[in-house]
């Protein structure tokens, strides 16, 4: 993965020079390509208004160097999620429009993302379905050489941080390892399960409380919903809806992609690794995220669902680097049975599983790690090229965790990473 802030708000490269070095680098060890965020609020300064000139610019870069590019259709804010590192909004004539938001129980609004529920609401003019449309279509027109051939991948973007998820912990109000918040109070989505629950008692009408689910840092054990609202028939119809909701937000936005991408580059679409409170029965975290993943559902084999339905989309996936040891006992996590079910739910359907890791690291542990996923993996997208990755001893281990991705070597030892950090990069 490029920085965030690779290109800047004015739709130039920040730092050609040192991009340039880096890349050099990138090559040197034996990478396959590079991801790169295409901000919307970078290239849509104006309603059907396209500025792609810097990513032009990365993709002649890609050649002279002879990599891949894999592109991000990221439509949503960069700014206010861990390992932000600059801010980038949403169009104008996006973030000023007011009642398109996700809203928690207590009335704030995120406006990291369009809510889904306002997929089909006209924003000045055009629904946000449309501006994905013509978004999509705009830069397949602009890259029509590059797609195939130079741009192997689009990720497209389904969300928040560009994952197919609620903004469910948002940092401004989270912290690790809170359940987080349903985000369902706008009055699209309230309308929305109005509509669904039609026929039901009045308070199936209406999403749990607070005082039934909890804030962002409640424990599970601490709310009625999480320890028993969820199994019952009334917590079982919130959740269907509330991830229904999700991934037919899914299968609309993958449907257009498919309309000026399909059959000329892959698609793919990102899914979070909410790994903490796996290990309980309700699954809080995940369930407030948009992954109905308790009461006998597979959240990771219906959105695969969804992914083959929309052409053999890839499933990619996060925190392959983490181990159930890292984590703290009291959050009840498991990420590693959690990309096991990811991993499994993929080839159950019939679709490419890919990986990254969630946290920036450079030690082998965390390489040893993403290596046993590798006879399930298409591929790793690797999080992030800086110059604190080219340093010596880093770019050293990082160099032969490429190598054994690629050829199937043995993974690394103990007196191997001490090894490295006598060597300097060369």
């Amino acid at each position: 993965m490029l920085p965030l802030n690779t290109v800047s708000l004015s739709g130039e490269l920040t730092d050609p020079e040192q991009l340039e070095r880096m890349l050099v680098g990138m090559q040197s060890a034996g990478v396959d390509g590079f991801m790169v965020d295409v901000w919307w609020g970078i290239t849509e300064p104006c309603p059907k208004l396209y500025n792609f000139e810097a990513y032009h610019h990365l993709m002649t870069m890609a050649r002279n160097h002879d990599l891949k590019v894999q592109i991000v259709t990221s439509f949503h804010q960069c700014g206010g999620n861990f390992g932000d590192d600059c801010y980038i909004p949403l169009p104008s004539f996006v973030s000023n429009a007011t009642d398109i938001w996700y809203k928690d129980a207590e009335g704030f609004h995120n406006t990291e993302y369009i809510s889904l529920f306002a997929d089909a609401v006209p924003i000045a003019g055009r629904t946000p379905l449309e501006m994905y449309a013509d978004w999509f279509s705009a830069f397949a027109a602009a890259f029509s050489e590059d797609l195939g051939s130079t741009i192997v991948e689009v990720m497209v973007g389904l969300g928040p941080c560009g994952e197919l998820r609620y903004p469910s912990y948002p940092l401004g109000f989270w912290n690790f390892c809170g359940i987080g918040e349903f985000q369902c109070y706008d009055q699209y989505a309230l309308a929305s399960l109005k509509e669904a629950a039609a026929g039901r008692a009045d308070d199936w009408q209406l999403p749990p409380g607070s005082v039934a689910v909890g804030s962002y840092n409640s424990k599970p054990e601490d709310t009625e919903f999480f320890t028993s609202g969820f199994a019952s028939e009334k917590g079982k119809f919130f959740l269907e809806w509330y991830s229904a909701a999700l991934k037919t937000h899914a299968a609309q936005v993958l449907s257009r992609a498919k309309e000026f991408f399909g059959g000329k580059t892959r698609l793919a679409g990102k899914v979070a690794g909410i790994h903490w409170w796996y290990d309980t029965s309700s699954h809080a975290a995940e369930a407030t995220a948009g992954y109905y993943n308790t009461n006998m559902r597979n959240a990771y084999a219906e959105i695969a669902d969804v992914f083959a339905a929309a052409g053999d989309v890839v499933l990619d996936f996060t925190c392959l680097e983490m181990r159930n040891s890292e984590q703290p006992s009291d959050c009840k996590s498991n990420p590693e049975w959690l990309v096991k079910q990811a991993q499994a739910a993929a080839v159950e359907k019939g679709v490419l599983f890919s990986g990254e890791n969630a946290l920036q690291r450079y030690d082998n542990y965390a390489y040893e790690q993403m290596l046993s996923y590798k006879a399930q993996l298409s591929a790793v997208t690797y999080l992030r090229l800086s110059p604190e990755l080219l340093q010596s001893d880093n770019f050293a281990r990082f160099r032969s965790f490429v190598q054994q991705m690629h050829s199937g070597g043995r993974r690394l030892g103990v007196w191997e990473d001490q090894y490295f950090k006598n060597l300097t990069m060369v």
